[in-house]
């Protein structure tokens, strides 16, 4: 009678399945991809973080491992193991409920496409039948490679090649026994067995799978017991890619989405962008530094944060991990609890299981905060959070989150492609990208627009300009008349244009600006990108008041640097379908063509000079002393009480921009210049990316006058030069002072 019932079921439900089409033209859900220019993976976005590969790809350990936990009896059955069915029958039984089941890979595959996971008979028998039907149009290898691309595993991982990357940062074929062991543990309970969230129970799964991979021959005696303590280094981070870029990265997304706003995030799109991997990483790590190195030097701001400490019965109680897993890292900085802290000694618990004992110069950044007269709320104390970082030698010590911003982008100036850009200091606490979207006062970093500028009215480096005080009534300052003064409070009389750039005088800058006129120089600014409405026709204009990005900064450094075209900066070059083909590419318009110039070429070029000397004895001394080259050009800029800092300069290969300041406009601190606080985030950077470019500096363009020789030589327009009448002395060629890497003068 039974067998009656199953082949009227048999024939009434069989013709009624589903077509098996979307197993045989499997189409999987995959993410977005975003890769620097050098093919590094920066970032992925989709709901299912999925790595599709192909049967012969899978490493033998691996496919070992997930029979032994899942189906070792998979290539001898038809789809249905009826020994497999009759054990959990039995256990069921003795049990008193459906408490364990007998699915095959196959019947896994049946349900994971198909099916409801509900545990009805109903649905057990659709999965029975789905499960025939599937071996009879497929290969095993065939149904084993869909199981494996398309089973869930935790971290919105699905299939194990993604698995691989997400848990231990490597491709699958990579992993050893005792990684394929924790992974073939996940299929059964994502959720309980996820070595993060749940790494004691993952642990005991990963043991019973070690235990029948031995079992069924599939690894020797000495295999299992080295596998049994390796210990294993599972990753906490999700976006940890080969460099940080994350910043770029959601640039990337966001012209993708905007141009195919169809399937975007699961067609399995690659972008490309023009990021070079070792700049990147070298911009990250030099603005983290510059950002960590004025941070210390402001002193140290106590406790994070405080956890009740009542229920925890020892320090290695496993309350202290769970409650410290909801607080982020930052990078390199990871957080810890403080166990015990007095003046001598801090013992923390840090993120991951490790008692870090603290002493002498560990801790000695935080002293302060470990005496009595600490405020309340911020002393050094058993509960407090702290963050915890390693020093040059890697030992650990203590360390705090910076509270300032900080933002860094590079551009060739041949074609604008953009080789690093890092839009604040950890992307997972601000996502507001610095780069692109942070409009701040330029400070002295703008004078070279307006120097270039009166390049254009008949001055030359050579002229003699009057730096002495000034006072300027309100109606030409649009607002209350005005005294400003140089930033050191020295007036040193007249001097050459050149001198005055590289020793950023005010009063300079301003004279010049009353001289071409505010009107002018707000409309040849334009020229360089910069928008006319953010920079208002008032002499403040001489001393960048006007607001910018650092995005318009470097594209407006560019200009000097290529000889004076303007570039049109992009950051993703090529965008790729899932079949490999582009679909969109960068307009790219190399600098040379007439058509985008801004400047006179002879323009760019004694700008060039001028800026050069800013950094061999001006305010940015310290980049040539650093980086030992004579063809560093650049400015720095420091807006009224110290409020931001800057430093955009240029070789003639590749352009760089930093800036450093509070979210919230607030001052840095006395003598936080942009020579202090963000040349050495360029110099950091460029040490890298120059590290293989011979010196190099343009030639002098046809139309030009040279007069003196050396480095008092200086440069006019031909057209300028007046000619000289009986008697006249030659120009002014008093030499100009010699530099002093020691102590230059800040802006």
């Amino acid at each position: 009678m039974g067998i009656a019932i199953a082949l009227i079921i048999l024939v009434l439900a069989y013709p009624n399945l589903p077509s098996l089409e979307v197993l045989t033209d499997y189409r999987p859900k995959i993410p977005l991809r975003v890769y620097t220019a050098d093919g590094h993976l920066i970032g992925e976005f989709g709901e299912e973080r999925r790595a599709v590969v192909a049967i012969g790809d899978v490493p033998n350990v691996m496919k070992h491992a997930i029979l032994a936990a899942e189906d070792d009896r998979f290539y001898q059955h038809g789809g249905i193991d009826y020994a497999g069915v009759a054990r959990a029958a039995v256990a069921n039984l003795a049990g008193g409920g459906k408490r364990q089941g007998a699915s095959t890979i196959t019947q896994q595959v049946a349900r994971n496409f198909f099916l409801s996971t509900e545990k009805t008979y109903t649905r057990k028998v659709y999965e029975a039948l789905l499960s025939y039907k599937i071996e009879n149009n497929l290969s095993k290898d065939q149904i084993f490679e869909l199981y494996i691309n398309q089973i869930f595993l935790g971290q919105r991982a699905y299939g194990f090649a993604a698995a691989a990357q997400i848990y231990f940062g490597k491709p699958l074929k990579d992993i050893s026994i005792a990684e394929a062991a924790m992974l073939a543990g996940l299929p059964k309970a994502p959720s309980a067995y996820n070595p993060i969230v749940n790494p004691k129970r993952a642990r005991l799964r990963q043991q019973y799978v070690l235990r029948r991979m031995h079992e069924l021959g599939y690894i020797n005696g000495t295999q299992h017991e080295a596998a049994l303590k390796e210990p294993l280094v599972v990753k906490r981070e999700l976006a940890d890619y080969a460099v940080h870029a994350e910043y770029a990265a959601e640039m990337a997304r966001q012209i993708t989405a905007e141009r195919f706003p169809e399937d975007v995030y699961s067609r399995g799109m690659k972008v490309f962008t023009t990021l070079i991997k070792a700049e990147q990483e070298a911009a990250y790590n030099s603005l983290r530094k510059g950002v960590m190195d004025y941070d210390r030097r402001h002193g140290y701001r106590g406790a994070e944060s405080y956890l009740e400490l009542k229920n925890i019965k020892s320090d290695q109680d496993e309350a202290i991990d769970e409650a410290l897993q909801d607080i982020p890292d930052a990078g390199d900085l990871i957080p810890a609890l403080v166990l015990a802290a007095d003046a001598k000694q801090i013992k923390a618990y840090r993120k991951g299981g490790e008692v870090v004992t603290l002493t002498g110069d560990a801790m000695k950044f935080a002293a302060k905060m470990l005496d009595d007269k600490a405020p309340a709320n911020k002393r050094l104390k058993r509960g407090a959070i702290i963050r915890l970082q390693k020093d040059d030698k890697g030992a650990w010590m203590i360390s705090q989150l910076p509270e300032v911003e900080s933002a860094f982008v590079a551009v060739s100036p041949a074609d604008g492609a953009i080789r690093a850009l890092v839009g604040g200091f950890d992307f997972n606490r601000n996502k507001f990208n610095h780069v692109t979207q942070a409009w701040r006062q330029p400070g002295s970093s703008f004078k070279p627009f307006i120097y270039s500028a009166s390049l254009e009215k008949g001055y030359a480096p050579g002229s003699i300009i009057a730096d002495e005080p000034i006072v300027i009534p309100a109606s030409q300052t649009g607002a209350q008349a005005w005294e400003p003064h140089n930033y050191d409070g020295k007036y040193e009389g007249p001097m050459k244009m050149r001198t005055a750039l590289a020793k950023s005088k005010n009063m300079v800058s301003i004279r010049l600006l009353q001289s071409i006129g505010t009107q002018y120089a707000q409309d040849y600014a334009t020229r360089f990108g910069f928008d006319a409405d953010k920079h208002p026709p008032y002499l403040t204009m001489a001393l960048g008041a006007g607001a910018v990005t650092p995005w318009q900064m470097v594209s407006g450094y560019a200009v000097f640097a290529n000889g004076g075209f303007k570039i049109n900066p992009f950051i993703v070059r090529e965008i790729r379908d899932e079949r490999n083909n582009v679909i969109a590419r960068a307009a790219e318009t190399p600098a040379g063509d007439e058509s985008s110039r801004a400047i006179d070429p002879r323009n760019a070029f004694m700008m060039d000079t001028m800026l050069r000397d800013v950094t061999i004895y001006g305010t940015a001394a310290k980049a040539s002393a650093a980086l030992k080259r004579q063809d560093l050009a650049g400015k720095t800029g420091t807006t009224n009480e110290y409020v931001d800092a800057w430093f955009c300069g240029y070789q003639m290969t590749v352009a760089g921009c930093a800036w450093v300041g509070f979210d919230q406009p607030r001052k840095l601190g006395d003598k936080e210049t942009g020579g202090v606080a963000a040349l050495p985030i360029w110099i950091g950077y460029m040490s890298r990316a120059l590290k293989d470019v011979p010196m190099q500096t343009p030639s002098a363009p046809e139309g030009l006058v040279s007069f003196g020789e050396g480095r008092e030589r200086s440069y006019i327009y031909a057209e300028n030069v007046k000619p000289k009448a009986e008697g006249e002395a030659e120009e002014d060629n008093t030499p100009l002072p010699k530099p002093d890497l020691s102590s230059p003068p800040s802006d």
